[in-house]
């Protein structure tokens, strides 16, 4: 197993690093994002394997960072740093952020009656397209997110499957 670690560890952490990356890359300019969103995902929680055997091959020299300043400076501005962006998700209070996301949060939140016409529908008949692709709808009055919720798929596929049933 020594070997193995030795072998593997920190190879497999600087190409999952170098995934990471430009998945993280491409998804900050919007560049192939149906592409890079579940690879960026998936691929950084495998990182966390070989973090971990990296860690615990070189645990001794480790710890001594913590000795130092720089492990905490690192730390501390690492997590304001999170917390700035986790805050506002958090506490409800959003600042700023694409009109892109704001447009899919409220046809996330509307209706299926109010989304219809927008797409050459009735509620009645879009209710019924849906439906026919096997998606649970209570009726023209219940959300998309909670269609998505009682079809077991996210609201932007609910809402991708509103958009090919365009009349």
């Amino acid at each position: 197993m020594p070997s193995l670690l030795s072998r593997y560890a920190t190879p497999f952490i600087t190409a999952l690093f170098l995934v990471s990356l430009v998945s993280g890359v491409a998804l900050f300019f919007h560049f192939g994002s149906a592409a890079f969103h579940g690879m960026h995902e998936w691929l950084s929680m495998v990182l966390i394997v070989p973090f971990i055997l990296h860690v615990w091959k070189n645990w001794r020299p480790f710890l001594t960072y913590f000795k130092r300043a720089p492990m905490l400076i690192a730390l501390v501005l690492s997590l304001v740093g999170g917390l700035a962006f986790a805050m506002p998700a958090m506490t409800g209070q959003r600042a700023g952020g694409s009109p892109q996301r704001a447009v899919f949060e409220a046809f996330q939140g509307g209706t299926v009656a109010n989304i219809a016409p927008l797409f050459g529908h009735d509620p009645q008949s879009l209710t019924a397209v849906l439906r026919d692709n096997g998606l649970t709808v209570a009726g023209p009055d219940v959300t998309i997110r909670e269609i998505g919720d009682t079809s077991e798929q996210s609201a932007n596929d609910v809402i991708g499957q509103i958009a090919s049933a365009k009349r």
